[in-house]
């Protein structure tokens, strides 16, 4: 009887008027393409989005010389990632695509996605397959003037689209998303 209660409770949160998801973030079903890129992996192969298929995938652009949006916002899901149960967690991954691939080698990505938990997965590409997927997604990028030293920011979005398991755009999660909406929308997601 307990089971089909909170059975029924999470059906009434997750459907709406005509059985349609309610959800907490911006909602972007049929507005973005699905997810589809051909990339570098911080492990040094190519890869595609197939590689990632089966789970909510989390795609994030950013640097790993980033002073704050992208260290905030990786820690911001990683904590998402840390609320969800266990069995949820397991269905979600971040994709981080460093707009940077001068700086970026693999072994770069791989110690800076190291630090934000097993969940995150760097990934990178050459100009023109970033300029593709940056596109796709309306979304840009550009480089500052260097310094002395040959050090320079990086201009990118902030936003995380969320795909669910299938590859469709599903969710756009932006900085003034509380957690506690990211982690109600990626349960919601995963069980969907």
């Amino acid at each position: 009887m307990r089971a089909w209660i909170l059975a029924s409770a999470l059906g009434l949160l997750i459907a709406g008027c005509g059985g349609e998801l309610s959800w907490q973030t911006n909602d972007i079903g049929g507005l973005m393409p699905r997810l589809k890129f051909t990339l570098t992996s911080e492990n040094g192969r190519t890869v595609t989005e197939k590689q990632y298929q089966d789970t909510v995938n989390l795609l994030f652009f950013g640097y790993t010389s980033c002073p704050d949006v992208c260290p905030i916002t990786l820690s911001r899901l990683r904590s998402v990632i840390e609320r969800l149960p266990a069995d949820v967690a397991e269905h979600v991954r971040v994709l981080f695509v460093s707009v940077d691939p001068q700086r970026d080698n693999p072994g770069a990505l791989r110690e800076y996605t190291s630090v934000f938990g097993n969940h995150v997965v760097g990934l990178t590409g050459t100009e023109a397959q970033l300029d593709a997927l940056t596109q796709r997604y309306r979304t840009t990028y550009g480089y500052g003037e260097p310094d002395e030293q040959g050090n320079y920011e990086v201009s990118h979005g902030s936003a995380v689209y969320a795909f669910d398991q299938t590859g469709e755009a599903r969710l756009l999660i932006r900085d003034n998303d509380s957690l506690t909406a990211i982690v109600n929308d990626i349960r919601v997601l995963v069980r969907t």
